[in-house]
């Protein structure tokens, strides 16, 4: 009983002082600069309800107008740095208290990623890190946390050329032993030259994800010692 009182009281007080947001991404080790190429929302709330369209690239995020679209080749080293506010000192970028899963997906866009919304079947998933080490309760969050907010996805060489959405992702399970719980998300806008012509799996973002999977509402603090995250399995090219 004491143990459940402290871990509810811990998730209070983390839930309403840590937020945050991606706010940089690195192309092939070099920093693009402070939310450039990057879909802006006015705050750094999570999302909470995984059937709204802001679970695609957060609030007013189904449009990319005005927004920069940097060119990658296929195969690029894309990076992606979270904090929690517009600052790379001073704080830890996501608040160690933050425990869950980290992923990145990627959507072609029909014509320009400025335009393209992310809505319907067009996600696939590139990139999904979660619990580590039941042991030790190391998650992604954690490796995220040690390197300044840093984790990075090498983009499939093997897909088609053309205009995307990057989205990243991080699913803060501190608080999510009920549902509604907290998604951070993220998405960038990047043009692929190169690349090849596969046709990978696709889920809907909103649609795949739903409130009872064990991904999206789980105890962490009950010994937990395997987790799965939303989504399905990642595509390697």
């Amino acid at each position: 009983m004491k143990l459940s009182l402290l871990a509810t009281l811990a998730t209070a007080a983390i839930s309403a002082n840590a937020h945050f947001t991606m706010q940089y991404i690195w192309v092939n080790g070099a920093d693009q600069g402070q939310n450039v190429d990057i879909r802006v929302p006015p705050n750094n709330n999570p999302v909470t309800d995984v059937t709204s369209k802001d679970l695609t690239c957060n609030v007013n995020g189904l449009s990319g107008a005005g927004v920069s679209t940097v060119s990658i080749p296929a195969g690029t080293n894309i990076t992606f740095e979270w904090h929690q506010h517009a600052q790379r000192t001073g704080e830890d970028a996501i608040s160690g208290g933050h425990k869950g899963p980290v992923q990145v997906y990627i959507a072609k866009a029909p014509s320009t990623a400025a335009s393209f919304d992310g809505q319907g079947a067009v996600w696939t998933k590139i990139y999904s890190s979660g619990l580590l080490n039941p042991q030790t309760q190391e998650w992604a969050t954690d490796v995220v946390n040690a390197d300044n907010g840093k984790h990075s996805v090498v983009i499939p060489s093997s897909l088609p050329a053309g205009e995307y959405l990057l989205r990243a992702e991080i699913i803060a399970l501190h608080v999510a032993q009920s549902y509604p719980g907290a998604q951070f998300v993220r998405c960038a806008q990047v043009k692929i030259t190169g690349g090849g012509n596969a046709s990978p799996p696709k889920i809907a973002i909103p649609g795949d994800y739903k409130s009872s999977d064990p991904g999206i509402t789980v105890n962490i603090y009950n010994n937990l010692k395997s987790y799965t995250a939303p989504g399905g399995a990642v595509w390697s090219g």
